[in-house]
């Protein structure tokens, strides 16, 4: 997957189970360092509280975003964790992952979720809208040289969760996610 010297808008979409061994490609790519397959194949398995958004460039597929449908302290299923985010590595730093954000951002608006979570670069997703969170915890705790990494952003007009832990599914809920 090469970029060519013209723009190609993506093209969004969700994502679909054909798609999965080109994620299981892209990822390896996008974050060599580090082994995302076993939470990527984990969330395949929870269709039903996933969103998946996929980038399409001349059939390519170039960048991908989850989203897991959570709650807080095990309430209303109205809240949702951003994770994981991967582009091609040359495909990058072409708008394309902020693209998948904000469209994957209003999708889950418009399905009645409150607020959205991710524990990511607060320069990257601050440009999104996300600023870090103090109330809402992670389900385990992060380094504290990551405090400002987790983050939220409001969608819509109600107001966000205050206070309480993360309630995701078992795929989430390996420590290792969350400590680096």
């Amino acid at each position: 997957m090469t970029a060519s010297s013209a723009v190609h808008e993506p093209e969004i979409r969700r994502g679909v189970p054909s798609d999965r061994h080109a994620l299981e490609t892209l990822y390896p790519l996008a974050f060599p360092n580090e082994d995302l397959l076993p939470l990527l194949r984990g969330l395949f398995d929870e269709p039903e509280i996933t969103v998946s958004l996929v980038a399409v460039v001349e059939s390519n597929l170039v960048g991908n975003v989850f989203f897991t449908k959570c709650a807080i302290d095990d309430a209303r299923r109205d809240a949702a964790l951003l994770a994981p985010l991967a582009v091609a590595p040359n495909w990058q730093r072409q708008g394309i992952g902020s693209a998948l954000v904000r469209e994957g951002l209003r999708q889950l608006r418009d399905e009645g979720i409150r607020a959205a979570y991710v524990l990511g670069d607060p320069a990257y997703y601050g440009r999104l809208g996300f600023s870090p969170e103090r109330s809402v915890r992670t389900p385990y705790p992060v380094p504290a040289e990551w405090a400002d990494a987790w983050q939220s952003r409001c969608l819509g007009d109600a107001a966000a969760p205050t206070g309480g832990t993360l309630s995701l599914p078992g795929v989430w809920l390996d420590p290792a996610l969350w400590s680096g």
